[in-house]
């Protein structure tokens, strides 16, 4: 099997939880050109009327000056991960459970399959986390699967 892990440098500006309160923070970087992998929104516990909009990546001087425009900066949490490969059957059970097992606890996660292969993403709590994680990963693609 073959595994990709990669760390994705993320954006983030809170945005009012409103329709077009996503839309009003894009608007700058689609008009710079922005080639957006990954856009996520959540609402702010603690904040009614309030969310966060996290978006990578930002290529270029021109995606940069309009993320900053739009008042999102350069976020070092949740270390979030893009995940990719081929997929199997039980594949998210067996990373998930050696993960848990190796005490990576996650911040969230999203895994999609689009034919026989897998693209997702995943967050962590550390850098360290991560990093086990990929290692984890490896030996899974190294193992096919097969413990």
């Amino acid at each position: 099997m073959s595994f990709k892990m990669d760390r994705v440098h993320v954006w983030a500006a809170e945005v009012h939880d409103e329709p077009g309160g996503v839309a009003a923070k894009l608007v700058n970087l689609a008009e710079a050109g922005a080639n957006l992998d990954y856009v996520y929104t959540q609402r702010l516990e603690g904040s009614p009327g309030m969310g966060v909009l996290y978006v990578a990546p930002l290529v270029g001087a021109e995606a940069i000056k309009a993320a900053k425009k739009a008042g999102m900066a350069e976020v070092s949490e949740p270390i979030v991960m893009r995940i990719e490969g081929d997929n199997t059957a039980g594949l998210a059970f067996r990373l998930k459970h050696s993960w848990a097992r190796k005490g990576i606890n996650l911040h969230g996660s999203i895994l999609t399959v689009v034919g026989n292969k897998f693209v997702g993403y995943v967050t962590f709590d550390t850098v360290a986390d991560a990093n086990m994680a990929a290692m984890i990963l490896a030996e899974e693609g190294v193992n096919n699967g097969k413990k």
